[in-house]
């Protein structure tokens, strides 16, 4: 492997919290039932499919959706305002640092269009040599469009560059586009992968060489 690329929520930080809180506050508001069980199934699925999952099949004009996501996001924003250094997950600093060297291209592959600031926020953008969010490509996770257009910008092939990811969503989309993958968390969500590991704390990138 000569490239390593990361999705955001679930293996670099977890922000899965904020995101339930804020499809939550949205869900009262519009007087519908959201739970914790409802918030895994949005797990690594692009803005407007997990408005339309959290709608259960009332859907509602354009607009509305749009606003409704865009009122989503501004509680979401608000909510990573103080997100810090300290929110990076166990091991994800020094195994960032220890790729870079030895020698690995690294790039983040993330459906989130808050990508970016979370990095910023979290104080690793600059490790990253390509970067990869909701803004990059049309077709979102399952597809493996994103993870092939970061692959791309790192001037590597798919079969060059490991995955690493926490959603079945995103393992999907990896597969598909010809990488080798590695699930973060629980055999139950990612054991489609290669590979399985509990988190960056419980791997090294002299692993993936």
């Amino acid at each position: 492997m000569r490239g390593l690329i990361f999705d955001l929520d679930g293996v670099i930080t977890d922000t899965a919290e904020y995101h339930y809180l804020a499809w939550r506050q949205l869900a009262e508001e519009e007087g519908l039932s959201f739970t914790r069980e409802d918030n895994e199934a949005l797990r690594g699925v692009p803005r407007r499919r997990s408005l339309e999952l959290l709608l259960k099949g009332d859907m509602r004009p354009d607009d509305q959706m749009s606003a409704m996501m865009t009122r989503k996001n501004d509680y979401y924003q608000a909510y990573i305002e103080g997100i810090t250094p300290d929110d990076l997950l166990p091991g994800v600093l020094d195994f960032l640092r220890e790729a870079k060297a030895s020698g690995f291209k690294l790039g983040l592959g993330s459906a989130s269009k808050n990508a970016r600031a979370v990095c910023e926020r979290l104080g690793v953008l600059t490790l990253f040599d390509a970067f990869g969010d909701g803004y990059s490509v049309v077709n979102a996770k399952p597809a493996p469009d994103l993870f092939l257009w970061v692959a791309g910008s790192l001037g590597l092939k798919p079969d060059d560059c490991a995955v690493f990811e926490d959603a079945e969503a995103g393992i999907e989309a990896a597969l598909k586009g010809g990488f080798f993958t590695v699930g973060v968390g629980p055999e139950s969500r990612v054991g489609a992968a290669h590979r399985v590991i509990e988190g960056l704390h419980a791997a090294h990138p002299r692993e993936f060489v």
